[in-house]
């Protein structure tokens, strides 16, 4: 097939690429180079053809999609900046640009791909041991917060404890998560009413080489990777005892490659992670081993407390976790030393603190 591949240069689209090709496909990549400081990065596969340009363009879009059977796409903008705007025109126009020009061409594709995210669920799935009620809550007001009280209490005041997210509910609140659900919902919706196959994945966080050494939103494996490096001590966020399931790529390329010809997986949204919970204390020690990071109690408003994912969906369709998180955390440090250029460390928090975000 021939297969077109939004964000094709970024973390997970250039690792499916590589997968892609390996399996004989012919692979046309989109990308702007936004997030490469206009360069094409040096993990740019050229079997594979290359169109620099904005997927909110049409002319470009189109342009991409010529004769192509599948799309991958993942191209987007993720961040915690409050550029509203800026979120839906990546996110949302990118996403109903691809159908409505598959649909004014009547161009028969044999499946469409999209990036979600696990953000999509907000604050979660909670369950109240103490009057039996589940609910999900709303996202952690500010007043809550500046009480350092971090975790999920219910309407009855007791404490509540974290279920594994399904893909059979979506409760989003921060600006990401809403126009990552609203591209996910648009994609899966037009695509069944225009008999257009669609799958969204939401992935958890991702991990292993080439994830983006400037974006906010890459997390805690650059973070800590940075300071590292540059023998500094990184903040650790809350208390550190929020929950995060880890992917390893490896594992989020194969579930990439098992939906894209399993017809049963059509119309529906999957869970990628690794489905196992690990508090980000212990991920700290997993990177930074004896160092210890500096906690003062601050937080980035707008984050959730839990986020681990149920993969039963994935799992059905024959796919199955099988990567290493130390091992992608210790060839990530190991690639990072060849990217002094973009691994200095500088103030990269200054901007997130002025405007309101770290608090």
């Amino acid at each position: 097939m021939k297969i077109l591949v939004t964000g094709g240069l970024g973390f997970i689209g250039s690792h499916t690429v590589d997968a892609l090709l390996k399996q004989g496909h012919r692979v046309v990549i989109l990308d702007d180079l936004s997030t490469h400081k206009g360069l094409v990065p040096d993990w740019y596969n050229q079997a594979a053809d290359l169109i620099v340009g904005d997927v909110t363009n049409p002319p470009t879009m189109a342009r991409a999609m010529l004769g192509v059977d599948a799309i991958y796409h993942f191209a987007a903008y993720q961040d915690y900046l409050l550029d509203f705007s800026k979120f839906v025109r990546v996110n949302c126009v990118s996403t109903s640009l691809i159908y409505e020009i598959a649909v004014a061409r009547k161009q028969a594709l044999h499946k469409v791909i999209m990036a979600s995210s696990q953000a999509v669920y907000g604050e979660g799935e909670y369950c109240c041991s103490h009057c039996q009620k589940t609910f999900y809550p709303k996202a952690r007001k500010d007043k809550q917060l500046k009480t350092k009280q971090w975790n999920i209490i219910c309407d009855c005041g007791h404490f509540a404890e974290y279920v594994l997210s399904r893909e059979t509910f979506s409760n989003p609140y921060n600006q990401y998560a809403l126009t990552k659900h609203a591209g996910e919902l648009f994609a899966l919706r037009t695509g069944e009413r225009f008999d257009i196959p669609t799958v969204a994945m939401r992935y958890s966080i991702t991990q292993g080489i080439r994830q983006s050494t400037a974006n906010g939103y890459s997390g805690a494996l650059r973070v800590f990777t940075k300071a590292l490096l540059n023998n500094k001590v990184p903040e650790i966020y809350e208390d550190g005892l929020q929950l995060r399931d880890y992917t390893p790529i490896q594992d989020v390329v194969q579930a990439n490659l098992v939906v894209l010809d399993n017809p049963i997986a059509n119309y529906k949204s999957f869970n990628v992670s690794s489905g196992k919970a690990i508090t980000l204390n212990q991920y700290a020690r997993m990177i930074l081993k004896d160092i210890e990071p500096i906690r003062e109690g601050r937080y980035r408003y707008g984050d959730t407390r839990h986020a681990v994912s149920d993969i039963k969906g994935l799992c059905n369709l024959g796919w199955v976790p099988t990567g290493n998180l130390q091992d992608a955390v210790d060839e990530y440090i190991e690639w990072a030393k060849t990217q002094t250029h973009t691994f200095r460390y500088y103030g990269e928090n200054e901007y997130m603190e002025q405007v309101g975000v770290i608090r």
